[in-house]
């Protein structure tokens, strides 16, 4: 919430205004480019989010990929599009939107190569040479000869060109994260080439300085060029090195671009969640590109603290604040540190939540900030919202991430708020996950939102307090609110098992919140994971910790199957695999019994006896009804919200909790309860002549 506060002075560095070749960037805050899921499909959505992060004061906020032919189409993603003239309406609009706020506007050009199946554009895709597209598509990308070369610079040079005139003030030349035909040129083992274009560096480095080179001369003297760089793959010889090829590169290409945007390779490592890397963890590798190049250089880490950003400008190492996931959990990052309220930052727990929307081709979701996706499609702002409708109390049972969200929302619309919490702690669910291996930075869900509600005098919350059906007759609030939680299935039911599994009377059966309690079974374990996200990897993580000897059944093929969507599943797994943890998967638990289950395979039905002293079950969620049921029972009213509801993710439970506090009080008047974004049919009518 605003308050009359001034800027700290050790952050004045940050305000300073930063040349990139023809433009000036207003501060050191640069909102690099990344997927949002809106894209071409969802223009006005994405138009509008970009909007709010100029507002909140990132002096550069940049568009996703934007595919400059149809011969790099990633469909079915919801990326940019710049094919020809038709589409620089759209992104138009996003600039304009970028403009309001006086902070340049930069897109993101990219040709995909191998990286793309051109699974709608049905056009062969192209690579250095022969070779399988990325994905499991049964596709291979032909071999480019000189005539694709040239139209591939063709290709840039007319994307910039369509960028410019859409109003864009930087243009990005993109080979980072091995996601680009410029990259795949520049690989060792993607480039098999033996002509001028394959071989040595010198040779392979070769279409993309044509490339800058071209685009710098075509748009260089209005707009500023930016080259984005995995200065480091994290692969060892075969691939780019900060000791190596990496530095090389930034050595042959250092004065061309305005502005270095250097980062790491592939996604999984630059987008790297906080369970495996911390703030900051690129550093060792990009350090070095400014002590090479006099241009201004930029750089991630999912900085959200301004000291370390100082930090990383007065000694070298970086001149721009890069920043993806920051500025989606908070839009106004750099406002609140320019108006000295650091304390209000909502910072990125590193959980990867956006990346997975971007990867299932849904808009952009964030858990930390709710209104992420839903700027234009429910008119939701990150830091204002509507005054209360009425002159009313609520009272919300339950202090987990819905309860919590709720009461700081309701709070500042102005209601007359009271919590009631059970225990002794607040953050519910995320109380306890905090503690499991690697996801401490996920308290800071909780962290933000006490803090938050401990600065409005009409919110008040209180621990060790439950509640009945009597205490909340007796409250006499106006609306009520439960947000009590829930708790995971002793019986087996989830996807593979519905109505449960069969369990012997002597069987020894956890489940997560049993480890919560501090219940650590002493004996081999047989963990049995049919809810495919984090929370089955990380109770083996914490057994194993212990010393456990651990079995990791699954009927999935992959541990934490869906934890593919985050970045994380490859590490997930090979973690596990490290600490000892045996692997049992694409099989389902058919029995426990009392030393032993039953796992049957998911293919054969095949079954193996496992010898353990306990299972523990990681299924599904049962909402705790207890208090509803009475309510219900007493006539009395109330609503339920987050996992109290439908268990689901985090994010999930923060928005319910969000979006009661928006919509209590107002008629939405419609049962889609936000805005939608229609395709226009064409006017152009094609015909099909007859035999």
């Amino acid at each position: 919430m605003p308050r009359d506060t001034a800027r700290d002075p050790r952050y004045d560095i940050l305000f300073e205004p930063m040349k990139i070749g023809p433009v000036t960037a207003r501060n050191r805050f640069y909102q690099v480019p990344h997927c949002n899921g809106m894209g071409r499909n969802y223009p006005s959505s994405m138009a509008e989010m970009r909007r709010i992060k100029a507002e909140g004061g990132w002096a550069v906020v940049n568009t996703e990929e934007a595919e400059i032919h149809p011969s790099g189409d990633h469909s079915p993603w919801n990326g940019g599009r710049i094919w020809d003239d038709r589409d620089v309406p759209y992104l138009a609009r996003m600039v304009e939107g970028i403009h309001e706020h006086d902070s340049l506007a930069g897109i993101q050009l990219n040709h995909a190569g191998l990286m793309a199946s051109n699974r709608f554009s049905r056009l062969p895709p192209m690579a250095p040479s022969h070779q399988p597209v990325s994905d499991n598509d049964p596709v291979q990308a032909r071999a480019m000869d000189k005539q694709d070369i040239r139209n591939l610079r063709r290709w840039y040079v007319n994307g910039a060109k369509r960028a410019r005139d859409a109003g864009f003030d930087i243009i990005y030349v993109y080979a980072g994260h091995r996601l680009t035909t410029l990259s795949h040129f520049l690989s060792r083992d993607w480039n098999q080439r033996s002509d001028e274009y394959g071989g040595s560096l010198e040779n392979r480095i070769r279409l993309l300085r044509e490339v800058m080179e071209e685009t710098k001369e075509a748009v260089g003297g209005t707009c500023g060029i930016a080259f984005r760089f995995s200065v480091d793959e994290l692969r060892g010889a075969l691939g780019m090195q900060s000791g190596g090829e990496g530095r090389d590169v930034v050595e042959m290409l250092a004065e061309i671009p305005d502005l270095w945007d250097v980062n790491i390779a592939d996604w999984e490592n630059d987008s790297a969640t906080s369970r495996f890397k911390q703030t900051g963890y690129q550093d060792e590798y990009v350090s070095f590109v400014k002590s090479i190049t006099t241009k201004p250089v930029v750089g991630v880490g999912r900085y959200t603290s301004p000291d370390q950003m100082v930090s990383l400008i007065k000694n070298g190492h970086l001149d721009f604040i890069g920043a993806a996931r920051p500025s989606i959990a908070d839009p106004f990052l750099p406002k609140k540190i320019e108006e000295g309220r650091i304390e209000d930052i909502r910072e990125c727990i590193g959980c990867n939540i956006c990346v997975a929307s971007d990867s299932t081709f849904q808009p952009l979701r964030c858990t930390q900030n709710p209104t992420m996706g839903e700027e234009w499609r429910s008119g939701w702002h990150p830091e204002r919202i509507a005054p209360r409708a009425a002159d009313e109390s609520v009272l919300i049972i339950g202090a987990g991430p819905a309860g919590l969200e709720a009461a700081r929302a309701l709070g500042q619309r102005g209601y007359g708020v009271t919590v009631a919490e059970q225990s002794d702690r607040i953050g519910g669910r995320v109380a306890d996950e905090r503690a499991l291996p690697g996801l401490a930075e996920w308290g800071r869900v909780a962290d933000y939102r006490e803090y938050q509600i401990s600065q409005m005098p009409n919110v008040n919350l209180y621990l060790n307090s439950p509640m009945s059906a009597e205490t909340v007759a007796e409250f006499e609030a106006d609306h009520i609110v439960l947000a009590t939680g829930a708790t995971w299935d002793r019986t087996g039911r989830g996807r593979a098992n519905p109505l449960g599994i069969e369990t012997a009377g002597g069987a020894s059966v956890f489940t997560p919140d049993d480890i919560f309690k501090g219940m650590i079974p002493e004996g081999p374990v047989v963990i049995f994971d049919d809810d495919h996200f984090y929370m089955g990897g990380s109770i083996a993580e914490k057994l194993l910790e212990a010393g456990l000897y651990v079995t990791f059944v699954t009927p999935s093929a992959t541990v934490s199957a869906w934890t593919g969507y985050t970045l994380e599943q490859h590490k997930i797994q090979a973690k596990l695999m490290e600490m000892g943890a045996r692997m049992v998967l694409s099989h389902n638990i058919a029995q426990i019994n009392e030393g032993h289950v039953i796992a049957e395979c998911g293919y054969t039905g095949t079954e193996t006896k496992i010898d353990c002293a306990h299972t523990l079950l990681v299924t599904m969620r049962q909402p705790d009804d207890t208090l509803a049921d009475a309510l219900a029972a007493a006539g009395i009213s109330a609503t339920k919200i987050g996992d109290a509801l439908a268990p689901s993710t985090i994010a999930a439970a923060v928005h319910a909790g969000h979006r009661y506090a928006r919509d209590l009080g107002l008629d939405r008047g419609d049962d889609v309860p936000f805005e939608r974004e229609l395709i226009e049919l064409s006017h152009t009518k094609r015909h099909i002549p007859e035999l």
